[in-house]
């Protein structure tokens, strides 16, 4: 089927980001100098290849930050497992630092350079995949109008699409119809998101479920678990895991006003971005408590109340530490963070009200016992103080809330079901090279 022509709006979108070329290299110094981007890497955002393309057929794989790039791991070891190297980018540096430890042999990272007509030219050059792959909602004009005009096929993997997100881009349909009509195929992650992208113009969709049910547990360093694990003891404790602003009083609040009941409790606060680190713990410190930062060689020993671990890739480390956590960025209105890890690691979930970016997971959890919500600070004390109160409630919780995520788990193999057609013709254009 042959794709609708550009929109008027996808054709000055082109031509601004052709003539705003130096602008963009302006911003990413910016950021550079505030730590958002690797100054030593900044060239692959450009464009500019960090290393040699492997030999052989090429899958790229794209996910923007740490949990997209994470759920892209059991497919880059399924076309690894097929005989393909894997190219895997992502658009944040804590994505990059963290992803670079977990890629199997035969898979490189790099980073995706901006939507730039010209960088991404120069990025596929030099790479040219030949079967791409982006994660959940990454929709980029020019990268797929690329990918297009040189005929290698882009999936849609994961794929989700909120309902804000839909509203927005049903304001301008015909724009939306021409990107995703260039789309080879859309794999969503329930039957909503694939409702919607049907609705804006997606012509081959279907359902294939959340990669990040299959996505590995997070690794942990043994020697630290155990180090750790001695310094606590058997002091009550509980992690307030990946914290937005805002969430961090509250949690300094919880402790506050259970210190008394509880006096050896310990809270392991780790922020979702690091660099937020010293604000949490002066969060903490406005409420009287001793604190130690992971970041600045601190460790929990019995006089410190709270703990900030404000380190990159360590939350395997904590989640094995407690069996309480509560989830950040969810009593905040930012969207809730990923439960599945945790639960996966027999810890018992608290999460507030705003759980929109994982609204199944979490319905699916609360439905069956599997994780408790909370309104606000108030019922995030009492909550804790409860649980640290019933080892056994904490127990029921944690293996409810594994039942509950097994109907939801396959979809890496479903997935690359779909992919298995595409991997085909890629062997046989090897053997038959025009």
């Amino acid at each position: 089927m042959r794709a609708p022509p550009l929109t008027l709006a996808l054709r000055a979108y082109r031509a601004g980001l052709y003539l705003g070329e130096p602008a963009l290299a302006g911003l990413l110094a910016v950021r550079a100098r505030r730590g958002k981007e690797d100054p030593g890497r900044l060239p692959e955002r450009r464009g500019l290849p960090g290393r040699a393309r492997p030999v052989g057929s090429l899958v790229w794989m794209h996910g923007a930050s740490i949990g997209e790039a994470l759920s892209l791991v059991g497919l880059v070891d399924g076309m690894i497992r097929r005989g393909f190297s894997v190219l895997v980018t992502t658009g944040t540096r804590t994505a990059a630092e963290l992803i670079g430890s977990r890629l199997p042999p035969g898979a490189v990272h790099q980073y995706m350079p901006l939507d730039a007509p010209r960088w991404i030219e120069r990025f596929l050059d030099h790479w040219q995949p030949d079967l791409a792959l982006v994660a959940e909602s990454e929709i980029w004009p020019n990268t797929i109008l690329a990918l297009h005009a040189r005929a290698v096929p882009l999936l849609l993997v994961n794929g989700r699409m909120s309902e804000r997100s839909f509203r927005g881009w049903e304001r301008s349909p015909r724009t939306a119809q021409a990107l995703l009509a260039r789309i080879a195929i859309c794999l969503a992650q329930t039957k909503e998101d694939a409702e919607r992208f049907e609705r804006l113009g997606a012509p081959r969709v279907s359902v294939a479920g959340n990669l990040k049910y299959d996505a590995a547990v997070p690794p942990a360093d043994r020697q630290q678990i155990a180090y750790l694990g001695d310094m606590i003891g058997d002091r009550p404790v509980w992690v307030a895991a990946s914290t937005h602003a805002g969430e961090d009083a509250l949690v300094a609040r919880t402790h506050a006003a259970l210190k008394e009941r509880l006096p050896r409790l310990l809270t392991i606060i780790v922020p979702r971005h690091p660099r937020r680190g010293e604000e949490a713990a002066s969060c903490a410190a406005a409420e009287g408590l001793r604190t130690a930062r992971r970041a600045a060689g601190g460790r929990p020993h019995p006089s410190v109340e709270v703990y900030v671990a404000d380190t990159i890739g360590e939350l395997g480390l904590f989640y094995r530490l407690s069996p309480l956590v509560y989830l950040g960025g969810s009593l905040v209105p930012h969207g809730g963070q990923n439960p599945i890890e945790p639960v996966r690691l027999d810890t018992a979930v608290v999460h507030g009200p705003h759980t929109h970016n994982f609204e199944q997971v979490y319905r699916a959890l609360d439905e069956a016992g599997g994780a408790l919500s909370v309104a606000d600070g108030a019922e995030l004390t009492a909550t804790v103080g409860e649980l640290l109160d019933d080892p056994r409630r904490i127990r029921v919780i944690a293996t409810s809330g594994q039942r509950a995520l097994r109907p939801f788990e396959g979809a890496v193999e479903r997935t690359l079901a779909v992919l298995d057609p595409f991997i085909a013709q890629m062997k046989l254009a090897a053997l038959n090279p025009s």
